[in-house]
């Protein structure tokens, strides 16, 4: 989408309040990039929040009952607009609200939950990014009968009312025939203890791996579910770096500050008096994939040529 820069209008002296409800916890270091990518973002179309915005932040950390408290929260601060970070913080907010301005985030099936008509013409009070498509469930399947071919059996584990899980476990359950695997919905909650039992349970069938999709909760709960999937020897693909980082085996998927300085360009427009009606969802343009060496050799896999090739990122 290309959005002359220089013909429009300079934001004006006055502060315009902005609302974000955020699915992470406030403490989390990956809560810190996202919010400093999107007031970059703001930033290089010419807002401060020294000077012309005021941003209100609440943060749900993947808390289910959070949510609507907090969404009632920033709607009745009467912002201008809101950024809504994964899709339960946009239910929540449209619960409180349909006229608000609201710029979604971490949102991977904006037409299935009635968000918006359509990517091109959104048609309400809602648009913003997209963050996956569901052919991404194929590169996260392929890529684990890459690093452990004799996988016949794939976990797809995050929590339901966090995350879009039917949406990625119906495309999941499409392309198991073509790899001849069997998927395993693996749903859990937001408890330590549950995530343990889950993936224990799985662990007693051989040849299984993990499909850990974006989601608040396995977000939340990464390190536990890194050092569970160590402790099992179940390789598994993670949707975002920071898994690997932590130790986790390997990750595909996209660039999250980009797509919150995605996000903030859109802020920028509604404040700059666009419809979100009229602007089309876009789709992620960037994608990372990342692959922890030392992780595959503990857990006794030898990592083909051509995925280290494909990494944007190797821990030796």
């Amino acid at each position: 989408m290309a959005w002359p820069f220089a013909v429009r209008a300079q934001p004006s002296e006055r502060t315009h309040r902005i609302g974000a409800l955020i699915a992470y916890a406030e403490s989390d270091p990956e809560t810190n990039f996202r919010i400093a990518a999107f007031r970059a973002g703001l930033a290089k179309r010419g807002w401060s929040e020294e000077h012309s915005v005021h941003i209100d932040y609440r943060f749900a950390a993947a808390t289910t009952t959070l949510y609507p408290k907090l969404a009632k929260e920033l709607v009745s601060l009467h912002p201008e607009v809101i950024l809504a970070h994964t899709t339960p913080a946009v239910v929540a907010i449209r619960q409180e609200t349909n006229v608000i301005p609201t710029v979604f985030v971490n949102v991977s099936d904006p037409i299935g939950e009635g968000f918006v008509a359509s990517l091109a013409r959104p048609g309400a009070n809602l648009t913003g990014v997209l963050h996956y498509e569901q052919s991404i469930v194929g590169k996260w399947l392929s890529m684990l009968k890459e690093i452990a071919p004799q996988t016949s059996r794939i976990a797809l584990v995050a929590n339901p009312k966090t995350s879009p899980f039917d949406y990625f476990l119906k495309a999941a359950q499409q392309m198991a025939l073509q790899l001849a695997i069997e998927i395993v919905p693996s749903p859990v909650t937001n408890s330590a203890a549950d995530i343990e039992h889950v993936l224990n349970a799985i662990a007693q069938t051989p040849n299984s791996s993990l499909v850990i999709t974006p989601d608040g909760t396995t977000i939340q709960h990464r390190d536990l579910i890194v050092s569970l999937a160590a402790k099992y020897r179940l390789p598994a693909v993670y949707p975002f770096d920071f898994f690997v980082l932590a130790g986790g085996l390997m990750s595909y998927g996209t660039d999250q500050n980009d797509m919150f300085r995605l996000a903030a360009s859109y802020v920028d427009r509604i404040l700059r008096g666009d419809k979100p009606a009229d602007l089309p969802v876009q789709a992620p343009t960037r994608f990372e994939m990342s692959l922890n060496v030392k992780t595959a050799k503990a857990m006794g896999l030898t990592v083909p040529p051509g995925l280290i090739v494909a990494a944007d990122s190797v821990i030796e």
